[in-house]
């Protein structure tokens, strides 16, 4: 059903795949024989090894396929286009497994140029897989959709800058246009983004933390005053107890298992909380340690799996805290009075607030017994340094951000904020997106954009943007005609998979800056263009000469990243490049020296070193090996905030447990053969799964509550809050070991469930961990 303000959408819309089910689902198409089993082996070790072989062969590159593991993530080299975990300076190999397929999956030999759009219309390429639309190779040139013929046309670039400006400069508004970016740009690009943005006159930036870390950023700044972890991977040395919180670090941060193989041979506790327990959440052994390799010895790389409630995390956190409290009643010493009473605010209220709430409260919302918070507690207490890190796992959830405010409320308590192997540590994504934000990405108004104002002549607008959501529904609305996508593949990252293809096909235009080729190509508006960008692997040459770009990790470290291989077609342009042709085809009268920028890099780091806080003497700073890190004003308990304390956080405790016993809460994740969107294979190593991507993650007992066998099929409804339901049919249900009343299985595949209106009320994230849905037997 829909509601009135859930417009219908079309059971296909036109370049979607095909609502049929598909035994791969968006990855290669297979009928062979699927299989699920528990993985019981030891992450990365020789798996990882014989999987990285099989790449470099299949891709053709076992050549440069393997220098580039000898460049990747060093100063000299190129920074991974995968996640943002932190370059270990004393590894020569610091790499993994899914780095070597992110870069190969970029060198591929293979070559999409005009003679295969020649051949294929969109309509007959909206029946392939995503797959097979990424697998056929790098973009070369830029081009142009032809209504008449179904078909994508070469353009020439000064062509399609002139498309692209001519419907920018006819909009009745700048907000008529929408400007996203994945986490993959460079801070440079990036700058030159939200500055012509700006510039054009509008703050609809959206961008991939909406959908991701928007609760983070929100919570720690309200907390601490900074919207980023204060921790560095020095701090992750020296703790001596890691709580790592709703992330698959063998899949998600796979370098991360370096640091806590480390952790726990010292002797530091490592503590996983998650659903379910996840491969890397055992043992590993680590590709680099070459005699554990030789000895097929593994680490421990946890000392207790955790496996809260879906949304229980709050719970949990505040039940450690009452294990604090009660024992500090004994031993004072236990808090950190000196700290709490210099630095933090609204102390008092919140250990009344801890309380009041009561053990059996804090157990039915975590779902866990009290025995085993009491556990976690004591490992807590027991560590003098302590980090606490997560991800996904905590933010995409309606509380997210008091999630995160409480997790921050624990550290607070021992005073495990600005000092050494202590703190908060959100583990980011996707490379660079927190620079994305750093350097200007960001539907709201940044703290420096009157300084940006005035060292770049411009008048930038006051007025909050769109993010995500809210400009899938511009778009649905007409509000938004162009949407400008640089990087990523918007339709499927987004929520609600057939209601924001519908918004993209209102619109007059879309834009898609890209190195392969995508389903959002082929989801498009009345005009489109392709622009085909450079890969971080590969050499950016102009007037001045070589050309390096910097991203930022997710402990705040800068760093350049300079390519080495000879781009894939001589046609290909930076993205500064693109970015500044755009910006000089729309805004003609601009005194922004956009030709300048594009000439040497240098200048575009001069600019935002007058900008942005801590990037004073940008290129200067770069000539140190490894880069710099932004200082954290946090870090040295110095909590910028309007009461200039860390604030404890007084949110009441929510309700995570559906009032129906027949709904299930479902979160999405990736496979461990795939990085955002992209698939590489049907397969799911560490979860034991073969040949199948279409399939639901179940605890037995609800598969028998349900008289589900092992691999019926079974169709999902989700039920949106505006009362809209959405069904996937025909989803393996398969057993696996996580807690009762909860599901998990893949994106983007299972986003179709979530609706546009699914979105925390404190982050505007999609309810991406967090869908309230109800299986029946497939007929």
């Amino acid at each position: 059903m829909t509601t009135d303000n859930q417009p219908q959408t079309p059971a296909r819309v036109p370049g979607l795949l095909p609502d049929v089910p598909r035994q791969g689902g968006f990855g290669p198409a297979t009928d062979g024989a699927w299989s699920s089993s528990p993985y019981h082996h030891a992450a990365a070790a020789w798996g990882a090894a014989k999987s990285v072989g099989a790449i470099l062969l299949k891709q053709r590159e076992l050549i440069r396929g393997t220098h580039s593991m000898f460049v990747m993530n060093h100063p000299t080299g190129f920074d991974c286009p995968g996640c943002a975990w932190p370059d270990d300076k004393k590894l020569t190999l610091d790499f993994c497994e899914n780095g070597v397929k992110h870069v190969t999956w970029e060198m591929t030999p293979k070559r999409v140029g005009r003679e295969f759009f020649a051949a294929h219309s969109v309509t007959e390429l909206a029946d392939w897989t995503d797959f097979d639309l990424e697998d056929q190779g790098r973009l070369t040139e830029p081009m142009v959709y032809d209504e008449a013929t179904d078909h994508y046309v070469p353009i020439s670039w000064d062509d399609a800058f002139a498309l692209i400006g001519g419907e920018l400069r006819g909009l009745a508004s700048p907000n008529e246009a929408s400007f996203y970016t994945s986490g993959r740009l460079s801070n440079e690009a990036t700058f030159l983004y939200q500055l012509m943005a700006r510039e054009f006159g509008t703050n609809n930036l959206p961008d991939c933390s909406n959908m991701c870390h928007e609760a983070s950023g929100r919570a720690l700044t309200a907390s601490i005053g900074t919207g980023k972890g204060t921790c560095d991977l020095d701090d992750w040395e020296e703790a001596d107890a890691l709580f790592v919180m709703g992330v698959n670090a063998a899949s998600n941060a796979p370098r991360m298992l370096t640091a806590l193989a480390d952790a726990t041979r010292r002797g530091a506790q490592v503590v996983h909380i998650n659903p379910l327990v996840e491969a890397g959440a055992t043992k590993t052994i680590v590709p680099h340690e070459m005699i554990d390799m030789a000895l097929f010895k593994a680490t421990s790389v946890s000392d207790m799996n955790i496996q809260v409630r879906p949304g229980g995390d709050l719970a949990l956190m505040r039940g450690m805290a009452k294990v604090v409290f009660e024992a500090a009643e004994s031993d004072p010493t236990v808090l950190d009075h000196d700290f709490l009473a210099d630095y933090t605010a609204e102390f008092e209220a919140y250990r009344d607030l801890v309380a009041a709430t009561s053990w059996d409260e804090i157990t039915t919302q975590a779902g866990l017994p009290e025995s085993e918070i009491r556990r976690a507690g004591q490992v807590y207490l027991d560590s003098g340094r302590t980090i606490i890190a997560w991800c996904l796992g905590i933010t995409q959830h309606e509380h997210g951000v008091d999630t995160v405010r409480e997790i921050t409320n624990l550290l607070l308590l021992r005073g495990n904020i600005g000092r050494p192997g202590a703190g908060p540590s959100p583990i980011r994504g996707h490379s660079n997106v927190q620079g994305n934000r750093t350097c200007g990405i960001d539907h709201r108004p940044p703290p420096w954009i009157d300084k940006l104002d005035e060292v770049c002549g411009i008048v930038s607008p006051r007025v909050g943007g769109l993010d995500t959501v809210k400009s899938v529904e511009a778009m649905n609305d007409g509000r938004v005609k162009v949407f400008v996508g640089m990087g990523g593949n918007f339709v499927l990252a987004a929520p609600d998979t057939a209601y924001t293809a519908a918004g993209l096909r209102k619109t007059e235009l879309t834009v898609q800056v890209s190195t392969k080729l995508n389903r959002s190509h082929l989801v498009h508006g009345r005009q489109a263009v392709i622009l085909p960008c450079l890969g971080r692997t590969e050499k950016d040459e102009q007037i001045a000469g070589l050309q390096g770009q910097t991203v930022e990790d997710a402990m705040s470290m800068v760093h350049i990243s300079r390519g080495k291989r000879r781009p894939a077609s001589p046609n290909l342009r930076s993205e500064p490049a693109i970015i500044a042709g755009i910006a000089m085809a729309t805004l003609p009268e601009s005194r922004t020296p956009w030709q300048s920028y594009v000439d040497d890099y240098d200048r575009i780091r001069d600019v935002m070193a007058k900008v942005l806080p801590g990037f004073e003497g940008f290129n200067e700073l770069l000539k140190n090996p490894g880069g710099f890190r932004i200082p954290q004003p946090a870090r040295q308990r110095d909590f910028r905030t309007p009461s200039g304390r860390a604030n404890f956080s007084l949110a009441p405790m929510p309700n995570v447990i559906p009032a129906d016993a027949d709904v299930l809460i479902l979160g999405t994740m990736r496979s461990h053969d795939q990085w955002n969107t992209t698939i590489y294979s049907a397969n799911d190593r560490y979860r034991g799964i073969k040949n199948l991507r279409e399939l639901i993650f179940l605890n037995e007992a609800d598969m028998a509550a349900r008289g589900l066998a092992e691999g019926d099929l079974v169709d999902i409804t989700s039920t949106s809050r505006d009362g809209s339901e959405r069904t996937l049919r025909r989803f393996r249900a398969l057993r696996y070991d996580l807690p009762v009343g909860s599901a998990a299985g893949y994106m983007p595949e299972m986003n179709a469930l979530i609706g546009i209106a699914d979105y925390s009320t404190q982050s505007d994230q999609p309810l991406m961990k967090n869908i309230a849905v109800r299986l029946v037997k497939s007929e």
